[in-house]
């Protein structure tokens, strides 16, 4: 273990450090043990602490933000799960987020994956990606580090930290730049984000999976710099997957996903992911489902101001009387596995008292019947 691994990994109630697992500009992902319940979990620990104003209350912004696109969009069953968000001992805010051991950024690079798990890859995170833009948010940093592999090596997306709400207002100077991966507009600063861009992400990284390199990196490592790679983007010239035999099917739905004019490429990340199913199906594979939250179940994307969390005034009607009734008797004498009342249990000295009850309104009928035929009679 580092020095500085024991330095940035917080002290988290609940949760049992045990090694880093990577960092990166704006946070550090730690392994915990939880304590209950028992299991791994990756946890994205922050840089920087939310104590004070100012960078302070940005920080802490931001990581509300993150919190809520993931806890909105995790339920997909090909997005990173989140389990918890809070402020460590510390004053650092982290995630606690579903354990995945690998990505398929490290196992691909300079070694190209299989077509058919290239194809399954993008199809889901196609749907992923559909059911976060219905809801209103551009992840806005796709690319092959950010598809990682789950316990069941199954692909699911990660690191929303600077997803951006679409019809929101983004902060000025905020913008997303993974050169290899990144659109036309967005590398000349046209564009911070949109659909449009998000699919040529998505088709930059299935290509990288491909080939082993992002689309316009060049073998000769001299001519990958920055700006030589940005001017490769910019003039966008597709170039097939190099080496590869019966890939042309799979290089015309990439090409039209790279396509330098937004327009051009696919207009959703469902009609790519329909694109890249037809691809299974031409190719004898099995045809991956294109998971999509209904409309009715698309989470919502109203942001909560900062430091106010939860409903101001509670929306919970007042119980009536005859519920509270109910409510009282039920904490009294309990409920069944079905939620049924409980018989209320029988008292001793009631029940001698019924008895007794009972019995003298057994003597009074006799006596009634007695003075009937007797006295009564006459």
């Amino acid at each position: 273990m580092s020095a500085r691994a024991s330095i940035n990994a917080p002290a988290i109630p609940g949760f049992s450090y045990v090694r880093p697992l990577g960092a990166g500009g704006f946070a550090q992902v730690f392994l915990y043990e939880q304590d209950m319940p028992r299991r791994l979990v990756a946890i994205k620990v922050l840089n920087g602490s939310v104590a004070g104003d100012g960078a302070g209350a940005e920080l802490r912004a931001t990581f509300e933000s993150e919190a809520d696109v993931m806890a909105r969009l995790s339920s997909h069953p090909s997005v990173v799960s989140i389990y918890e968000a809070s402020i460590s001992l510390e004053g650092h805010p982290y995630l606690a987020m579903e354990f995945c051991p690998g990505s398929l950024g490290q196992l691909t690079k300079g070694k190209p994956a299989r077509l058919v798990d290239v194809l399954d890859a993008g199809v889901r995170i196609a749907g992923a990606l559909e059911t976060a833009h219905r809801s209103g948010v551009l992840h806005r940093d796709i690319k092959p580090s950010n598809v990682l592999l789950t316990t069941l090596g199954k692909p699911a997306l990660s690191d929303f930290g600077i997803a951006h709400v679409l019809g929101g207002r983004q902060a000025e100077g905020e913008l997303a730049m993974s050169i290899p991966w990144s659109a036309p507009e967005v590398v000349q600063l046209e564009s911070s984000g949109s659909v449009a861009t998000e699919v040529w992400s998505l088709g930059a990284t299935l290509y990288s999976f491909a080939s082993g390199r992002s689309p316009f990196e060049l073998a000769d490592r001299a001519q990958n710099t920055r700006a030589k790679l940005s001017e490769r983007i910019a003039k966008a010239v597709y170039q097939g997957i190099p080496g590869a035999q019966g890939y042309e099917h799979f290089d015309e739905v990439i090409a039209r996903a790279l396509r330098r004019l937004p327009h051009e490429r696919y207009a959703s990340m469902a009609e790519f992911g329909e694109a890249l199913q037809a691809l299974q199906r031409a190719y004898g594979f099995d045809v991956t489902p294109l998971e999509v939250t209904p409309d009715a179940w698309v989470p919502r994307t109203e942001s909560v101001e900062t430091g106010t969390r939860g409903p101001v005034v509670t929306s919970v009607g007042r119980a009536t009387r005859a519920e509270a009734r109910a409510d009282m008797l039920a904490q009294k004498r309990g409920t069944d596995d079905d939620g049924l009342l409980l018989d209320r249990p029988a008292s001793p000295l009631r029940a001698g008292l019924i008895g007794a009850g009972a019995a003298l309104a057994g003597v009074a009928a006799i006596a009634v019947v007695v003075w009937a035929l007797t006295g009564g009679a006459g």
